[in-house]
């Protein structure tokens, strides 16, 4: 049995919030609880995040759509190049949680304590 963390992070690659799901499903299950209640001006986000619902959803939202087109998408979105660069800070604070091989193995049996150690993780991470 695997485990998918889908994080969202601020602007300075800081944890924001978390989900966990079970490994075989899709990304794009865990979005709407993890923007929920949120504010924010854009969503940088690669290609598995690339679902008509979410882009519509941050469109109704006034938010700006930054994410890596599926090649298979019959009409192709404009997406900022200069912003998406920015994707490389949720890669980093991935790499850097990683670091912690209680987690990188998935040592925890329960989902509860899976949990407690990303936040803890996060928070040493935050504390650098």
């Amino acid at each position: 049995m695997t485990t998918k963390i889908l994080a969202l992070t601020d602007a300075l690659g800081n944890l924001v919030r978390f989900v966990l799901l079970p490994g075989q499903r899709f990304d794009t299950v865990g979005v709407p609880p993890l923007i929920e209640g949120l504010a924010f001006n854009a969503l940088i986000a690669d290609k598995a995040f690339d679902s008509n619902a979410i882009i519509a959803e941050l469109e109704a939202r006034g938010a700006k759509v930054v994410i890596s087109q599926h090649p298979r998408r019959a009409q192709p979105l404009a997406i900022d190049k200069e912003m998406y660069k920015w994707r490389h800070l949720i890669e980093n604070f991935f790499g850097k949680l990683k670091e912690f091989k209680r987690i990188a193995m998935r040592a925890d049996k329960t989902d509860q304590s899976f949990t407690s150690m990303i936040y803890l993780a996060a928070a040493a991470i935050n504390s650098r």
